[in-house]
């Protein structure tokens, strides 16, 4: 049972058998159903008839009855005596029999039987005839019958009642045939089902058995450029197999992704902490040679560096920004003020009010800072900075008067661990990775940030945020 086969094998037969079991017994109550109407219809006609003759005048003991085994009859008076009844009937029950028997059946009324008031013909019930289920004995063979009761009144006033039957022999036999039947030819069809439905699983899954195959010999050679079978039928399967390669593929980008961090990260690493180990090599040998100031450096690059990679990691790893409320535009201020006194590059604002969104002040911080890092690196002069509102977001736009960015460079300025050609000649410690951080913190606080041509033709770089 834990095979997929087997389970809709078992179920498909389940419901199949509840289905034909319904569906059989509905056939059977309906067949049986009509053929009951029709032997009722039978003895309806066969009442009506003798009851015909006695409206008519005949007398009972000339009644023309019907056949004694198709249709056994017997006339009844009002006060329960038999008056007519078919040749060899011997008994009948549940069909009105009467209380009282004559000596030989077939006789006619007593003499003291009151007359009729005048002449005339007599009628026959129009309503419905009472129908009802007994057994009658003819002939030594008792039988189920059908039996419709009619009363009719004579020319004389009299009235009778006929009872006529109809056997159900018939009904039941056919019944009994199209039962045995369905009970010969279930089971064939249910192992017919229960075959169908194992093999056209059994066709259907083999694209998935190809597909766990191929997922099991990618795991156990780690190659994630391998890709499963797709069937191309455009079924679930193949879009299982669709979705799966797009998996792996983007599996296989973020591994890639991750071992050219590691490179870069060790790359980026090893120069610093070279220098740093000469340093102090030198200056353990011969201390009057020691740069102090050039080992403080390359330790703060290295502290600057490590922190980048931990919140890079922290960024892969999901974190969420929060959802305090930021005053975009304080921090802009603060920002530049902290700059005024010390960098080389003035930098010149123009904020807006009351600028505020949601997310986190520190890495939102760490935004503005290395874009205002970037620019004044690569600006001539000056470096400008304007935060506004604008159609329900912040927008921030940091732009400066170097040499700016190429449009095919644009997008690939943002990854990690690149520098253009001419920002490598004249980088001072950069590990091009703090515009990778920016879009990432940007994205993460719901956010854009891109790249384009300033008006002097700098590089601008704009920050879009929803306003809370």
């Amino acid at each position: 049972m834990r095979s997929v086969r087997a389970r809709a094998a078992l179920g498909a037969t389940a419901v199949v058998t509840v289905a034909l079991v319904a569906a059989g017994l509905a056939v059977l109550l309906v067949l049986g159903a009509k053929l009951t109407d029709q032997t009722d219809l039978r003895a309806e006609v066969a009442a009506r008839e003798v009851a015909s003759q006695v409206a008519v005048g005949v007398a009972y003991e000339k009644l023309e009855l019907p056949d004694k085994d198709d249709n056994p009859v017997q006339v009844v008076t009002e006060d329960g005596r038999l008056a007519a009844v078919s040749e060899k009937l011997e008994a009948i029950s549940g069909a009105g029999s009467p209380r009282v028997r004559p000596a030989a059946p077939g006789t006619a009324p007593a003499e003291d039987d009151d007359e009729s008031d005048g002449p005339g013909r007599g009628e026959v019930s129009r309503d419905e005839p009472r129908m009802s289920t007994g057994s009658a004995t003819v002939d030594g063979d008792t039988g189920e019958y059908r039996f419709a009761a009619v009363e009719a009144t004579g020319p004389d006033g009299r009235t009778v009642t006929v009872y006529a039957g109809a056997p159900l022999s018939g009904e039941r036999e056919a019944v009994g045939a199209v039962r045995d039947a369905m009970l010969t030819g279930l089971p064939v069809l249910l192992v017919i089902v229960a075959g169908v439905t194992w093999l056209v699983t059994r066709r259907a899954l083999r694209p998935v058995e190809g597909i766990r195959r191929e997922m099991a010999a990618i795991t156990a050679s780690e190659d994630l450029s391998r890709r499963v079978p797709a069937p191309g039928t455009g079924d679930e399967v193949d879009r299982l197999a669709v979705t799966t390669n797009e998996t792996l593929a983007a599996l296989e980008g973020s591994v890639e992704r991750q071992r050219r961090f590691v490179a870069d990260a060790s790359h980026e690493l090893r120069s610093p902490i070279a220098s740093l180990r000469t340093q102090l090599e030198v200056g353990a040998a011969h201390p009057e040679l020691l740069d102090l100031d050039g080992a403080v450096a390359d330790t703060v690059r290295l502290q600057d560096l490590a922190a980048d990679l931990l919140l890079l990691a922290r960024l892969d790893a999901g974190e969420r920004p929060g959802s305090a409320r930021v005053d975009l535009s304080a921090l802009v201020r603060r920002e530049v003020a902290r700059r005024a006194d010390r960098d080389r590059i003035p930098v010149t604002a123009e904020v807006a009010d009351g600028v505020q969104v949601a997310g986190s002040r520190g890495q939102l911080g760490r935004v503005l800072g290395n874009l205002l890092d970037n620019a004044q690196r690569h600006a001539t002069g000056s470096v400008a900075v304007t935060l506004r509102a604008e159609a329900g977001r912040a927008v921030l736009e940091v732009s400066d008067d170097g040499a700016g960015v190429p449009e095919a460079e644009r997008e690939r300025i943002f990854e990690r661990f690149v520098r253009l050609d001419d920002a490598r000649s004249r980088d001072d410690g950069g590990a091009g990775l703090g515009l990778a951080i920016a879009r990432d913190v940007a994205r993460r606080h719901g956010g854009t940030l891109t790249a384009g041509r300033a008006a002097d033709g700098g590089a601008l770089f704009r920050l879009v945020l929803e306003l809370t």
